[in-house]
């Protein structure tokens, strides 16, 4: 079998023939269950795949590409994952998302998240009015305070004591954080919100490419009861990019992966304090290999100090 990157996959085009040349058959087809864990603050089980919409959900009303995110929401539910993410920040992807999901009925099988910047308290409460219009929800799932690595303290502590009333009223189910830019300079920070706050979700940038949260933050995650999510897991095709050319490892199959994007989430999801990880996609194709992913065995301990060894020797 032939192994192709995510750029060869683009070149070949879209369709049953490329996931047949990934050696994927269609999400509802699988023999094996999509992996979930444990939301720790409550025992809630989540899929360990999900989606994250940024960039590839800011279409506007582009009925071409709507149609086919639309497809790609539709292999998501049918594969058996649940968390879409989004923010406000991310141009039209929320409204898209809303219409979206009010197009195909697919609302109630969604686990939303999306996020508010930091800011004032009237600011805070309109962006989360407008989210809550642009998603055409009252109730959402998960609210994050959106990169606050290197936010200032006490406006953090505020918002989440606003966030915190919201869900009090119902209006979220869990409250959380995000950051995603210098994450290793960012950890520490991280690491004391963890410590300080009961929060339910903290959403940081994690792949094989920038592995900082492994060094404690990860483990103070666990230690905390925090559901942690993974954003960036492919480091914007960085990845991707480093294997062009190459073949997937003939010994990646013993934790059953057989695609570079498959190969990459193991990574990522073979860490027990990782929750779900988002990778963006507006194509079903690469769907279907996310989600494959969440399915089959997981690298150990031993296993991962090898995929990393043979990732850092491509430079």
């Amino acid at each position: 079998m032939m192994h192709y990157t995510r750029r060869k996959v683009l070149q070949l085009g879209a369709g049953l023939g490329v996931a047949t040349a990934l050696g994927i058959a269609p999400a509802n087809a699988q023999a094996k269950s999509l992996l979930a864990r444990k939301i720790p603050r409550t025992g809630e089980m989540l899929p360990v795949i999900g989606m994250g919409t940024a960039i590839v959900f800011n279409i506007g009303n582009d009925a071409a590409q709507r149609a086919e995110r639309s497809k790609v929401i539709q292999t998501f539910v049918d594969g058996g994952a649940r968390l879409i993410d989004t923010a406000p920040s991310y141009g039209t992807a929320e409204a898209v998302l809303g219409d979206l999901l009010a197009d195909t009925k697919l609302r109630e099988k969604i686990f939303i998240a999306t996020k508010v910047r930091v800011a004032g308290r009237d600011r805070s409460v309109a962006e989360q009015q407008q989210s809550q219009k642009r998603l055409k929800t009252e109730r959402i799932e998960l609210i994050q305070i959106h990169n606050v690595g290197f936010a200032d303290r006490g406006e953090v502590a505020s918002q989440l004591a606003l966030l915190r009333e919201w869900k009090s009223k119902g209006t979220y189910r869990y409250i959380g954080v995000t950051h995603s830019q210098d994450q290793e300079n960012a950890n520490e920070r991280l690491i004391e919100i963890l410590r300080g706050e009961k929060l339910d979700f903290m959403q940081v940038n994690y792949s094989m490419a920038e592995r900082s949260v492994e060094q404690r933050l990860l483990g103070t995650a666990a230690e905390t009861g925090t559901a942690i999510l993974v954003n960036l897991p492919f480091a914007r095709a960085r990845l991707f990019r480093a294997v062009t050319g190459k073949q997937v490892p003939d010994w990646a199959k013993e934790f059953d992966a057989t695609t570079w994007g498959q190969f990459f989430l193991k990574y990522i999801l073979a860490s027990t304090a990782v929750t779900c990880v988002l990778p963006g996609t507006d194509k079903v194709e690469y769907m279907l290999d996310n989600l494959n992913a969440g399915r089959g065995r997981l690298p150990d301990a031993a296993m991962r100090k090898r995929m990393v060894q043979f990732i850092d020797a491509l430079g």
